[in-house]
């Protein structure tokens, strides 16, 4: 077996520039009043608002694009940070809107999600990592709203939405809403050493894998009631749902995995034996279940509980994902089939996803590999494609912390 690709000066070579385009793509998005919007297929502004969940996100990306050296991606991570600061912040409740109103007051839906708070978290921690203004000032108010508002004190597990005043609490749980603020509570222990964040990761993570997970066949649920039982048949009529998608989502197991790889990293020597296990053991079943499962490359977004392709549209992020778990396992275990997935699904990437006329990537692609758009419409942002590009070559954990640390990582 030659030497792994990530490792490979051609590889990383076409990595950083693969990177750098995306990067003048995505700058696009940055919308006048503050924060960033959703791009269309040509990488034009659409029509709606900043939107938090994407501006938490570019603010990630060009935090970590100003740490690796990129000229002018600093002034975007700050444009970012104006607007969580500013049009996507409730600054009479706290909390985070999940989009700005158009004349800038309170948005026609007010809620308040633990999904979109968490990336505020992920932007604020790597802006802090990057030295960006105010991004530390930003951090401590966004993990206040996060440990005040979204953890139940009971559980330690999330809670998923409220309304504006943190009156009414949303009857729903989701894992989609956790396992981002285990993302996040990562990303913070990296940037400001508290390692209460990292112990509440795993809290999450062992109910959602090792627990329900588990005992679910391995299946990932997704959706829950409030008290944490499974809703099997949620939204059965409306299985292509952005964030909530009915039966389970095989990207998500990816996801799980190299979250898993990641959290054992932190925890060092104090880490249990389940978490690379599990994150074995779902990236197997990712790939027995949801590669090319129905007579063409890709993974299917979404399965039934029997296995069976519920959506079988090809998401741009899942592939990301698929990439990222098999560098982190490869990088974890040095064994030589996770380097072959990688390389696989890098080809499938670059043949099907990149898109070199218009920019950026496809996000969506029917059951045939061709663009579609069913469930995403447009290229709303970079985050998923840039992790994909940039993550495979710097160690394992929070990217911003250790290109702060370590420099010499970025080259």
């Amino acid at each position: 077996m030659d030497s792994r690709w990530a490792e490979l000066a051609g590889h990383r070579a076409w990595l950083r520039r693969e990177e750098l385009r995306l990067l003048d793509f995505g700058a696009a998005g940055a919308l006048p009043g503050g924060g960033f919007g959703a791009l269309d297929a040509d990488g034009r502004p659409g029509p709606g608002p900043a939107e938090t969940w994407i501006t938490g996100r570019m603010a990630h990306v060009y935090s970590l694009a100003h740490l690796r050296g990129v000229p002018g991606a600093g002034a975007l991570a700050d444009h970012a940070l104006d607007g969580l600061r500013g049009v996507l912040r409730d600054a009479e409740h706290g909390g985070w809107y999940a989009q700005a109103a158009p004349d800038g007051g309170v948005p026609g839906d007010a809620t308040k999600s633990a999904y979109v708070n968490a990336f505020v978290v992920l932007g604020a921690a790597s802006a802090t990592a990057a030295g960006r203004p105010g991004a530390e000032q930003l951090l401590a108010e966004a993990l206040s709203v996060i440990e005040t508002r979204f953890l139940d004190p009971e559980t330690g597990l999330g809670r998923e939405s409220f309304d504006r005043t943190w009156t009414t609490c949303e009857d729903y749980r989701g894992a989609n809403s956790g396992m981002h603020l285990v993302e996040a509570f990562l990303a913070a222990t990296g940037t400001t050493g508290d390692t209460r964040w990292r112990d509440r990761a795993l809290h999450i993570a062992e109910f959602l894998v090792h627990t329900a997970t588990a005992g679910n066949g391995w299946r990932l649920p997704e959706h829950f009631t409030a008290d944490w039982r499974v809703l099997p048949e949620y939204n059965a009529d409306a299985p292509g749902d952005r964030f909530r998608p009915y039966g389970t989502t095989v990207g998500h197991w990816l996801e799980w995995a190299r979250l898993l790889v990641e959290l054992e990293a932190a925890l060092g020597d104090g880490a249990p034996e389940w978490l690379l296990a599990d994150a074995r053991r779902l990236f197997d079943l990712a790939v027995e279940h949801g590669w090319a499962v129905d007579g063409a490359d890709g993974f299917v977004y979404t399965l039934d509980w029997r296995d069976r392709p519920v959506v079988r549209e090809r998401m741009h992020w899942v592939a990301a994902e698929a990439v990222l778990a098999a560098a982190a396992l490869g990088r974890r275990t040095g064994e030589p089939h996770y380097e072959r997935w990688y390389r696989t699904w890098w080809d499938y990437i670059r043949l099907h996803l990149v898109d070199l006329e218009r920019g950026g990537w496809h996000h969506e692609l029917d059951p045939a590999n061709a663009p579609s758009s069913t469930v995403w419409q447009g290229k709303p942002d970079l985050y998923h494609a840039y992790q994909a590009v940039v993550l495979p070559t710097l160690p394992p954990g929070p990217a911003a912390a250790r290109l702060r640390d370590h420099p010499e990582t970025a080259a």
